[in-house]
């Protein structure tokens, strides 16, 4: 059975070893699950107590709980992110290697060295695909697209023309990148359509979930910094810009041209009006409706939270009389406030 050693994994992680440097580790397991020949962690302190009862042959520890273990240890000051890229040596690659036979090539397509191509993958003219690129089961590839090496593109993908993607990106599936953004010119009661001449640029060390669709820009490309995360199902609208290291989950939507700094967090089922800027490191918190430029460094919330029906019911009622109250508070306020200049005079 493969199998890395306690200082093949201490070399990876770049953890300090506490135990037998040839102790053999087959896998990775929750500290409730791990077996013997499994690696564990622990990077929230509130689980520690499971460390009690755990059999992992060996837990990756933070150096202030190394104490906590008596089995072999792995110290590090991110335990989570030694969890992280050890999972990456563990993950199993793409079951398919070479040139699938069935794989339509266009002839002025250029591909590096070590492309794998699965069955009936389409790949457009005037392609680039750089090496050791992956593309899975029927996904399509639009012409003069180009692809950069290390990049890994599951099942059922469609990327459109003119679309760029940088090095060891992965595209999972059902992903669709350069369709059209929703542009159109009202004319009486007709809709006309507006072509959308971009394309869609994406950096390197890019991830993009199942279902997510990035539409191509207007005029100017989409764009998509590097080592931006995008979870499952998110629409990002055309000519968006994702600052670099940004990451957004699930469901959330990303109307037309909004521009988004670097090191940004967008939680889930969020929506982020068109045409507004973020600047670095703004965070916004689940189901938020961002609306309007937010200028300053820092986490934001919309929404009000769950409640039973009846209560949140009045509240909402309450809500829709917040402005005639405010407009009550401001008279009775003009009113004190004469009344004493009127007292002040009569004394």
């Amino acid at each position: 059975m493969w199998h890395l050693t306690l200082s093949n994994i201490a070399e990876r992680i770049g953890a300090k070893l506490e135990g037998d440097a040839h102790y053999p580790i087959t896998g990775i397991a929750t500290l409730t699950s791990a077996l013997p020949h499994h690696l564990s962690f622990l990077a929230n302190i509130k689980y520690k107590h499971l460390l009690d009862s755990c059999r992992a042959g060996a837990v990756i520890l933070h150096p202030d709980q190394a104490h906590l273990y008596s089995g072999h240890c792995l110290i590090s000051d991110n335990p989570y992110v030694g969890y992280a890229k050890l999972s990456q040596v563990f993950a199993r690659s793409p079951d398919f290697s070479g040139i699938d036979k069935t794989a339509q090539i266009d002839p002025t397509a250029l591909l590096g060295t070590g492309v794998n191509l699965a069955a009936g993958t389409i790949i457009g003219p005037n392609v680039t695909l750089g090496n050791d690129v992956s593309i899975g089961p029927n996904t399509v590839i639009g012409a003069h697209t180009n692809i950069g090496e290390q990049t890994s593109i599951a099942a059922n993908v469609t990327l459109y023309h003119r679309v760029n993607i940088g090095a060891r990106c992965i595209i999972h599936s059902a992903a669709v990148i350069g369709a059209d953004g929703f542009g159109f010119a009202k004319d009486g009661h007709d809709w006309i359509k507006i072509a959308q001449l971009g394309g869609v640029t994406i950096g390197d060390d890019v991830e993009v979930g199942a279902g997510t669709t990035i539409d191509r820009g207007a005029l100017s490309d989409t764009i998509i910094g590097y080592g931006v995360k995008l979870d499952n199902q998110i629409q990002i609208g055309h000519n968006v810009e994702l600052g670099d290291f940004t990451a957004i989950a699930a469901c959330s939507a990303i109307a037309g041209s909004a521009k988004l700094g670097k090191h940004c967090t967008i939680a889930g089922a969020c929506g982020i009006a068109g045409h507004i800027t973020l600047v670095d490191a703004v965070h916004v918190t689940a189901m938020s409706i961002v609306t309007n430029s937010i200028a300053n460094s820092g986490v934001y919330s919309s929404g009000t939270p769950l409640d039973k029906n009846q209560k949140w019911r009045r509240n909402a009622s309450r809500f829709k009389q917040l402005d005639q109250i405010a407009k009550r508070v401001k008279k009775l306020e003009i009113d004190m406030v004469a009344s004493k200049l009127i007292n002040i005079e009569t004394t």
